[in-house]
């Protein structure tokens, strides 16, 4: 049974397609010199291009870069079914569909590269999603396999539960470790002094100092405005998290007038069940913007920089994928 979900469809697609076809497509990049490919995308093509692992990227890279990794292997074939629909390429029917994709790959078109058109058009939306989910369930050649069984990274909603532990954990450990401390100031004292009379001069080393003891960081409150703190909760699970949003631009382009947003990394400072608000993450520098010091820990491809403009995106939560979470000392950088 084909999941509704757009996202599944596109990860067991490539699952299902042959390695040695999608390592033949990706071994065409240069992913090292491109400057056009996002970090969420070049990253983990880099990572698949190395490791050589279809499996956990499938199942585990950011969607943009599995449905990136889709339109790769799709693109040849979609226009030579694209041709062979001819005017009902728009919104083909089932028949119409079914009947191009029978001529194109008694043309030479694998079954492999039909099943990426397919899972691409579910995964963009196309006219014809609905026409492609059904052909991927009804013929046999095309059926998709099922996700595997995997442990669960550390999602955005994980309930706030889980951090009171983490946090627990880290001062029991720190309270151990003081009276570990004071265990060994306090037997340093106990030792019987040795008599100076026929004392050889000490050496010129002199005994260590006990540790000092670190102090721990606080991690700053963020200041809002009445109006913020009536729609956002500051003290949400997904605050501190680095999360993929479709960012508004803040003008037009008249290059691309009908590119409107873009997918880009972004801080979430406060959250509710079905919006953020968060930081925008950039490539380019401004005077708005400062130097995000996780970047390269999080992964991102070149140095990046925060803005101190916060923004508000209404977008289910359930849905945003995360990249990572800042330190303490990461977080309190941002102001």
């Amino acid at each position: 049974m084909i999941t509704t979900n757009p996202s599944d469809v596109m990860r067991r697609a490539l699952l299902k397609i042959d390695d040695a076809l999608v390592f033949h497509a990706l071994d065409q990049l240069n992913l090292k010199s491109s400057a056009k490919i996002s970090a969420v995308v070049g990253v983990p093509l880099r990572g698949l291009q190395q490791k050589r692992d279809v499996t956990t990227f499938a199942t585990g890279a950011p969607i943009v870069a599995v449905r990136a990794m889709l339109e790769l292997l799709a693109l040849d074939p979609l226009e030579k079914i694209i041709e062979a629909l001819g005017e009902h390429a728009e919104n083909p029917t089932f028949e119409q569909l079914s009947e191009a994709i029978d001529a194109v790959q008694d043309h030479g078109v694998s079954t492999d590269e039909v099943v990426a058109v397919l899972a691409f058009a579910v995964g963009e939306k196309f006219p014809a999603a609905n026409q492609c989910r059904r052909l991927l369930e009804e013929r046999t050649e095309l059926e998709l396999p099922a996700l595997p069984e995997v442990v669960a990274a550390p999602t955005l909603l994980a309930p706030k539960k889980a951090d009171d532990e983490l946090r627990e954990q880290r001062r029991k450990r720190r309270e151990e470790e003081k009276l570990k401390k004071k265990a060994q100031l306090a037997s340093r004292s106990l030792r019987p002094s040795k008599s100076t009379k026929t004392q050889k001069a000490p050496r010129t080393t002199q005994a260590a100092s006990p540790a000092l003891e670190v102090p721990e960081i606080l991690r700053r409150r963020f200041i809002f405005t009445p109006s913020e703190l009536e729609t956002f909760d500051p003290n949400h699970p997904l605050v501190g998290s680095v999360v993929l949003a479709e960012v508004p631009f803040d003008a037009v382009d008249p290059m691309i007038p009908e590119q409107r947003s873009k997918v880009r990394p972004v801080v979430v400072v406060a959250a509710s069940d079905g919006a953020i608000l968060a930081l925008g993450i950039y490539s380019n520098q401004s005077p708005s913007r400062g130097l995000f010091k996780a970047w390269r820990r999080l992964g991102l491809a070149h140095v990046s920089y925060v803005s101190s403009e916060r923004v508000a995106l209404v977008t289910p939560t359930q849905s945003l994928e995360r990249i990572g979470r800042l330190s303490d000392e990461e977080w309190n950088s941002l102001f």
